[in-house]
């Protein structure tokens, strides 16, 4: 595994191009370009290049999957979440 290797995470299938390698306690440790997150590289695979996808600053802004189909983008979830008037809820629940 050396640096620009396209990887896949099996457990979550997540596929990314290798960006660091690091031994830590006996364990190597590969961090994926896709989530800037390590993971432990025995539970990497290689991936063919075609199932890797380079997402722009564009899409990352689009419709999150639990807001798809409300136009809603990230931005607007955040003005929203700023916006809101928690002074109008009533609490509710054990006590």
């Amino acid at each position: 595994m050396i640096e620009g290797d396209v990887l896949k995470y099996m457990p979550t299938l997540t596929v990314g191009k290798v960006t660091d390698v690091r031994e830590k306690d006996g364990k190597t440790w590969v961090k994926l370009d896709r989530t800037n997150l390590y993971y432990d590289a025995s539970f990497l695979q290689p991936a063919d290049e075609s199932e890797y996808k380079v997402f722009s600053f564009k899409e990352r802004e689009r419709s999150t999957d639990a807001f798809k189909g409300t136009g809603e983008t990230l931005k607007d979830l955040k003005k929203f979440e700023e916006e809101i008037d928690i002074s109008t809820f009533t609490p509710s629940g054990g006590g």
